[in-house]
């Protein structure tokens, strides 16, 4: 009889195969089609370049856990096109590169953290100290934005917000640092949803007039699963996150690739717990794809899963930033 975790790691041996085939697949793969290539890309060698364009997901617990490093490896070097997080997983990469997260326990009571300052995440604690360091950091950050909007008519987006704050914090430890050198865009269409959402409104009192556009980022993200020539989900989680990428691949008749990991179950109706079968239903998945559910603790799961792939599987990009 199989233990639960032998069933585990016999369902996981799939997920890289096919993880794998996202990063493999070249559009010189496929024959040249006058009705849905551009001429140019009769060249051979210029199909060889074409590479399935890759979603990568995330709920912000990815990134206040020990997942966050993983995820900057993959942007550092370039390996996906294209992200998506809330606003938890996009402000708590900055406040770790400004002051320290430290590990704690579940069982710690809420009523004495609060006395002492401090806040829980599962069983990570940050201290409130830290979020007044952000606060003071943004600020600062927050005026230039609306200066810029005012003098030069930029229309900020959550996503044009986030790549400039990855250019300020110009931090190596940070994933958005490295998905600003490598020009991947970063979509939180519910970027309010915390602390930067405290900091825009306490900005709005002392410096009104910040607007933040979404309509922008939803054509952005559409854009890019449209004119992808193959596309690949690989969502951590689910929510928000996972149901923005998979509804931006509906766009273009469904994803051709996909890997879910959470532990969600499909009883409760909850978007993580779908199955990818539901997905192909709505046209967020193609009929044809091969798609996985890995129903297991993403930070467990995945860091075996990058090594298994893209650390053997990857090709460099030739624009990939170096120090």
């Amino acid at each position: 009889m199989r233990t639960p975790f032998q069933a585990l790691y016999k369902q996981s041996k799939a997920t890289p195969r096919l993880s794998s085939s996202q990063i493999k697949w070249r559009l010189s793969d496929q024959p040249y089609n006058p009705q849905l290539d551009d001429e140019e890309l009769e060249d051979i060698k210029l199909r060889e370049q074409v590479r399935c364009t890759i979603f990568l997901g995330f709920t912000s617990n990815l990134i206040s856990s020990g997942v966050r490093e993983t995820l900057c490896y993959l942007t550092r070097n370039k390996m996906v096109d294209a992200m998506v997080s809330s606003a938890g997983g996009v402000e708590e990469d900055f406040i770790k590169c400004l002051a320290p997260t430290y590990v704690g326990d579940f069982h710690l009571k809420g009523r004495d953290l609060r006395l002492k300052g401090q806040n829980r995440i599962g069983n990570l604690i940050v201290p409130n100290e830290n979020y007044c360091k952000f606060e003071d950091w943004m600020m600062p950050i927050l005026d230039k934005l609306l200066e810029e909007q005012e003098s030069q008519g930029i229309n900020w987006t959550p996503s044009k917000i986030i790549h400039r704050l990855g250019k300020e914090i110009n931090h190596p430890e940070s994933v958005y640092y490295w998905a600003y050198r490598n020009s991947i865009p970063v979509f939180c269409p519910a970027l309010t949803d915390g602390s930067l959402g405290d900091m825009i409104y306490f900005h709005s009192y002392k410096n009104p007039g910040l607007r933040v556009d979404i309509a922008e980022d939803i054509r952005g993200i559409n854009s890019i699963a449209v004119k992808a020539k193959q596309s690949g989900m690989i969502i951590l989680g689910g929510g928000v996150v996972k149901h923005h990428i998979c509804n931006a691949n509906l766009m273009r008749n469904g994803a051709d690739y996909s890997v879910f990991i959470n532990t969600g179950n499909d009883f409760d109706g909850s978007d993580a717990g779908a199955k990818p079968d539901e997905a192909i239903s709505w046209g967020k998945i193609k009929i044809d794809a091969k798609p996985v559910k890995v129903t297991a603790e993403a930070t467990l799961v995945f860091p075996l899963l990058v090594a298994e792939t893209f650390k053997q599987h990857w090709e460099p990009k030739a624009d990939v930033y170096k120090e």
